[in-house]
């Protein structure tokens, strides 16, 4: 079974619109664990204008399943994960004013740096993904960075979908393809929801977990948060 981590940041973005603290970020991520849900992801970025450097180090004693922290890595960003020594983190190629995530690492022009950051995290026990674009030369050439996992960005799979899902899910199949010839671990996430991730899970060779926030939270608006959870769940199983 794919597994779920369940991105809080929209959460975080809710509660600083209004100062306090509702909704409460650590009680959010306990009660998706006790939901079902198998991670908790978060995306500090350098303005903090939704996850806070303060919450990620409060959320260690509070993540029991899997703990995910994304982010592009800048000087203060590996400090914070250092500190943390979350389950894995994720390198994401984000400038600092990025609205959210719009591309994957070129893996062979940023081979050297992404080789020379992942050995930090790995000398400390720390699992590495990095975001990556469905294009097998960029999968081949991230094994050479010695990360462990990538995760597919699939926001074109997700803009496709409804046009043609079949030709929207070849370059995934492709790319998941390689990567599972060379023993490279498969995540997944951008703008997957509960009407495309059933087809991208059944079709994707061996994947291991999908990061879904955005879509996730929305839904919850409706459903409830516990219903959206197992929701997601059961399309994953």
């Amino acid at each position: 079974m794919t597994k779920l981590s369940v991105n809080i940041n929209k959460v975080a973005t809710l509660r600083n619109s209004r100062g306090g603290n509702i909704p409460d970020v650590l009680k959010t991520a306990k009660d998706i664990q006790e939901y079902g849900g198998q991670g908790i992801t978060i995306h500090p970025r350098p303005d903090q204008r939704h996850i806070r450097y303060e919450d990620a180090l409060a959320l260690k004693s509070v993540v029991n399943t899997e703990f995910n922290i994304e982010g592009n890595p800048i000087p203060r960003f590996i400090d914070l994960v250092l500190e943390i020594c979350p389950d894995q983190v994720t390198l994401v190629p984000d400038p600092p004013d990025a609205i959210t995530s719009d591309s994957g690492w070129n893996t062979v022009k940023y081979q050297g740096f992404l080789k020379q950051t992942i050995e930090i995290f790995k000398q400390e026990g720390i699992r590495v993904s990095i975001f990556v674009d469905p294009i097998p030369d960029m999968i081949s050439a991230a094994r050479d960075t010695g990360t462990d996992r990538v995760e597919l960005y699939t926001e074109n799979y997700a803009n496709n979908y409804s046009i043609d899902k079949q030709k929207g899910i070849e370059p995934y199949i492709k790319a998941a393809k390689r990567a599972n010839q060379l023993g490279i671990g498969i995540n997944a996430g951008h703008d997957l929801n509960l009407e495309n991730l059933a087809y991208f899970n059944q079709h994707i060779d061996n994947l291991l977990e999908v990061s879904i926030g955005h879509a996730l939270i929305c839904d919850s608006l409706y459903y409830g948060l516990e219903n959206v959870v197992g929701m997601y769940l059961n399309l994953l199983n």
